[in-house]
């Protein structure tokens, strides 16, 4: 069995893998090698003699390849990436020849020290998996340069020399130094990126995915082969916190570096070229390069135009989720202003927060157009044009006169060129924008093929504003607003019938629309009620449901002992009470079912005191963090703020001592009990 020996680029204490204190590395999910730790810094030299076949734009990682076929990563410090190669100094490039003990690279060991990173430096065979036998690393105290590991290749007699001579055999195709990525994960990731190539590695690749949007703790994956797609090994990546297959997507559930993994999801899909007219699509706005395979039948068809429905609500709404809350807050912290006498309503200092609190209310349609378009394929800015045409300042004035007839109990109160027709006020609209930039979507294609190119720049954009806003104004704008209206008043009437009961029902169940992603349905409701009558009695009893997550996994924070345990549900309480649940329910109360069905019944409880006490929501943000939502703007602190607090506190504490009596204990996580991942109309296990 031939053999190859590995120096120490360093001086300092060389460490097994399993002690290197980074899980991907220390479990060897890059393949095995050896760290140092308690280094100087100063000269790095290389491990072995090779040829370079990466260097980090960061300069903190350098891959060599041996004759054998063997690829070797050099890693300086850990997380060190995000120190932008302050403190590395590198002496090769890629294509160098080098051997074992020459100098490659400085490494500034008080700068790592200093930016708080860790100056443990590792040395791993990247496609050891394929091409390693085992590895003998002699740990201790070293010196750079010396000898400290052999690694015994697999195969000898076919991967490592021609059989009967001592000549190294060239390496396999899939091997070569040239392709350094074929074998598998690429030399040099960490942090982010690896998560993303570990994601997209085992969901069949990038080129299995038709296109990728996120929201605020999810990346949502549409894949062309939803069966490639391996959810317990997902699952089970560090960084992601539970798998969910709904409405036609692939959610990886991540938490709150949900961005930053998109983001370097977004970089995997391009750098391999599957975006783009390869078939992914590398945005959250852009459509799909190729379409969706058509269903076959009637239900396949509904659960088809369902999923695309939630996946075009769920583009366009997540960009400004965070404005409508940041917006409702100020709206609460103005009418706390205004309660205590603080600031008055003819004051500038109102008018100038009010305008801060109210503008994305009251341009939510060019927002909302720009966001859809982007998911949609459409053109971003002509659509937000089309947007600022239906929330201008005339338009509006003339959405408030009345005409002298009806049409499905709409006034027709204005025309053009002596046609009647209905001005809605769009002004704090969303789904007429939706439908504005899906028929911006579906035009602009035909308008840049008949147009000749000279003058498409000035043309594109004319036709496409004129014809959509007509037939927005016109048309569609009144019909949407009329079924909108229509399902937002069915829905309050089934409040109104019995505002406990539907607090209780809707407490109980809202969060598990949340396990399918189907929620999203539900908040482009809400922030419409919110933006259109000021106020959502839905709202708060969906905040309830929130809290009582939050208390059910603060019982599981504070009675386990077990501190990984321990170190996910601590943040997954501060996500709840903050008005996200997504940790929560994925990292721990799902996964131990029963903390799921206690906090079920907190919510409940919670829900029905919301109804009981006929609690109003005059903000888009909810749980405890959004205590100034509660707040009445007309009439301060009343009835309706002491009620969201009393059904908040019962829920909380419902749900919190449920579970510490009956919904959780530590034996549960030795018994390694998992969730069951649930599909539109069918079960599949984990």
């Amino acid at each position: 069995m031939s053999q190859e020996e590995m120096v120490c680029p360093l001086a300092g204490t060389v460490i097994e893998m399993s002690e290197v204190p980074d899980p991907v590395f220390a479990r060897e999910a890059m393949g095995v090698g050896f760290g140092i730790t308690d280094t100087p810094g100063g000269e790095v030299c290389s491990p072995v003699t090779g040829e370079v076949v990466m260097v980090a734009k960061t300069g903190h990682a350098v891959g060599i390849a041996t004759d054998s076929g063997l690829q070797y990563l050099v890693h300086l410090g850990l997380d060190t990436v995000e120190l932008e190669g302050r403190p590395f100094t590198v002496d090769v490039a890629k294509g160098d020849t080098v051997t074992a003990g020459q100098k490659i690279a400085t490494m500034d060991v008080a700068a790592i020290t200093e930016a708080g990173k860790s100056t443990t430096t590792v040395v791993v065979v990247t496609n050891s998996k394929k091409m390693v036998d085992h590895l003998d690393v002699t740990v201790g105290e070293a010196e750079r340069g010396d000898v400290v590991a052999q690694v015994f290749l697999a195969g000898a007699a076919d991967a490592g020399t021609d059989a009967g001579t001592d000549a190294p055999a060239a390496a396999p195709a899939a091997e070569a130094p040239e392709a350094p990525e074929a074998s598998g994960r690429p030399a040099g990731l960490d942090g982010f990126d690896l998560t993303a190539w570990e994601i997209l590695d085992n969901i069949g690749g990038a080129e299995n995915v038709r296109s990728v949007t996120h929201c605020i703790t999810r990346v949502r994956f549409y894949l062309k082969d939803a069966d490639l797609a391996d959810d317990t090994a997902v699952a089970d990546l560090d960084g992601v916190i539970d798998v969910v297959r709904a409405g036609g997507q692939y959610q990886v559930v991540i938490g709150a570096d949900v961005e930053d993994v998109y983001d370097a999801v977004e970089r995997r899909l391009e750098a391999s070229g599957a975006g783009g007219a390869g078939g992914g699509d590398t945005g959250a706005g852009a459509s799909d390069a190729e379409p969706r395979e058509r269903p076959t039948t009637a239900v396949g068809w509904v659960k088809y135009g369902f999923s695309e429905l939630i996946g075009v609500i769920t583009g366009s709404m997540i960009p400004v989720i965070g404005l409508l809350a940041a917006s409702g807050i100020i709206k609460g912290v103005l009418s706390l202003l205004l309660n205590f006498d603080l600031v008055a309503e003819d004051s500038n200092t109102y008018q100038i927060i009010n305008a801060m609190s109210d503008a994305v209310f009251f341009f939510l349609p060019i927002f909302v157009g720009f966001t859809a378009a982007r998911r949609l394929g459409a053109d971003p800015i002509i659509v937000s044009i089309i947007g600022g045409v239906l929330c201008y300042p005339s338009l509006v004035d003339m959405s408030e006169t009345e005409g002298d007839s009806a049409l499905l109990g709409m006034s027709l109160n204005s025309d053009f060129f002596g046609i009647p027709f209905h001005v809605a006020s769009y002004s704090y609209s969303i789904f007429p924008m939706i439908v504005a930039a899906w028929l911006a979507s579906v035009l602009e294609p035909w308008l840049k093929r008949v147009i000749p190119n000279m003058v498409r720049m000035i043309f594109v954009p004319l036709f496409e504003v004129v014809i959509v806003s007509l037939a927005i104004l016109l048309i569609l704008g009144p019909v949407v607003m009329f079924v909108s209206t229509g399902i937002a008043n069915l829905i309050q009437g089934l409040y109104d019938l019995s505002p406990t009961v539907s607090g209780t029902v809707i407490g109980a169940l809202y969060q598990s629309l949340v396990i399918f992603g189907l929620h999203w349905a539900v908040i482009p409701l809400v922030a419409q009620d919110i933006a259109a009558n000021g106020n959502s009695y839905l709202n708060a009893i969906i905040s309830v449901t929130m809290v009582a997550q939050g208390g059910a996994v603060l019982a599981v924070f504070l009675r386990t002992r077990i501190e990984k345990i321990k170190t996910l549900s601590g943040p997954a309480a501060i996500s709840a009470f903050c008005g996200i649940t997504e940790p929560a329910m994925y990292g721990v109360n799902l996964k131990y079912g029963r903390v799921f069905i206690m906090a079920s019944v907190g919510g409940a409880v919670g829900g029905l005191l919301t109804g009981l006490f006929n609690v109003n929501m005059w903000g888009f943000t909810g749980s405890l963090i959004g205590f100034t939502s509660f707040v009445n703007p007309d009439d301060g602190v009343d009835a309706s703020f002491w009620g969201y607090l009393i059904a908040s506190a019962v829920a909380l504490a419902v749900a919190f001592t449920l579970t510490w009596f009956f919904g959780f204990k530590d034996s549960d996580v030795d018994k390694g009990r998992e969730v069951e991942k649930v599909r539109l109309g069918s079960r599949e296990p984990k």
